[in-house]
């Protein structure tokens, strides 16, 4: 089969591999799509390498059809060959095939094209995890998602809303605002001409402070915005898109029981991980197929134009996710 390797100078070429294994808890899915995340292209860099066992190759969610079913999954699971599914892996999705657990897998959503179901494992699974288990949101909070024109926040500020809570997002421009305007954030903060710092204090002011906060970006500015939390509030960090370094009063911190927690999903135990994907199923997909929550696509681009594909993330040009097509 083909995959997409990384040369030595970076660039993506579309390549032979080898066949996937199918192990006795495995399920070999032909690949149908496969999106984008940041993790490629830190891969891709070098600067964050597949979990062991996983193939070199990039891509964290596919969608596809059941090939073949080992002893295991067909013993401890439903699966069945023909099956439609979306799946979230540890590696290796920018490819025609991917040998995936049993517990990875999760049914496609009515309503739910292929391409759609591909934005979806990875982008939903870490969205429930910095919402629900880590931010322990619930209905009536108010939630502040940075980089609203993200893949993640397309997904992140409908699961919020959703669930019923108030959403406060940022992006760099007006025309990123109107952008993003179907994902119906109450909150848009426009970074070029507003401090988001100074946004949260107003908000703290009028009685509408941030109970949990998703934040991708880091940076100085990261700081600021601490002192203007609810007491007890969440400050969940999954990036530093904008700098590793800020200025934290550890006082305001202890004295208000702010809690700064760092999260990656692709870290979690494969156990861990299947929990949350049940979870999805179970309490985010009839909300899926309600249409109150449906990922953002920007664009689709046949696999073999990964490198066009991922530019447009080095840029910051998508708003919402990066598909690729295999044929």
């Amino acid at each position: 089969m083909k995959a997409i390797l990384v040369n030595s100078d970076r660039s993506l070429r579309w390549d032979d591999v080898p066949e996937p294994v199918c192990g006795a808890d495995d399920c070999i899915v032909k690949i149908e799509a496969a999106a984008l995340n940041r993790a490629d292209l830190m891969q891709r860099e070098g600067d964050y390498p597949p979990p062991p066992g996983c193939p070199e190759w990039m891509g964290l969610e596919i969608a596809g059809t059941i090939e073949k079913v080992g002893a295991g999954a067909a013993r401890k699971s439903a699966w069945k060959i023909g099956d439609k599914v979306c799946a979230l892996l540890g590696g290796g999705g920018y490819a025609q095939k991917a040998n995936v657990r049993y517990d990875m897998l999760m049914p496609i959503p009515k309503n739910c094209t292929l391409i759609e179901a591909a934005a979806m494992p990875e982008a939903f699974a870490t969205s429930y995890l910095n919402l629900f288990i880590e931010g322990k949101m619930k209905e009536g909070d108010t939630l502040l998602m940075n980089a609203g024109t993200s893949g993640l926040a397309s997904v992140v500020i409908p699961m919020a809303k959703a669930f019923g809570a108030r959403v406060i997002t940022t992006v760099r421009t007006d025309e990123k605002s109107k952008a993003i305007e179907h994902l119906k954030a109450d909150r848009v903060v426009v970074t070029s001409r507003e401090n988001i710092a100074d946004v949260l204090k107003s908000e703290l002011e009028a009685g509408r402070p941030v109970d949990v906060a998703i934040d991708c970006l880091g940076g100085e500015i990261m700081g600021e915005c601490l002192k203007y939390l609810r007491h007890g509030a969440r400050w969940i960090m999954i990036a530093s898109l904008a700098g590793t370094k800020s200025q934290i009063d550890l006082k305001n911190v202890y004295v208000r029981n702010v809690r700064i927690i760092g999260s990656t999903l692709r870290s979690r135990a494969p156990e861990v991980k299947a929990q949350i994907l049940s979870e999805l199923v179970k309490n985010v997909w009839p909300k899926v197929e309600a249409g109150l929550i449906k990922p953002t696509i920007y664009k689709v681009l046949p696999i073999t134009e990964a490198e066009a594909a991922q530019e447009l993330l080095y840029k910051g040009l998508s708003v919402g996710k990066v598909v690729l097509k295999v044929d």
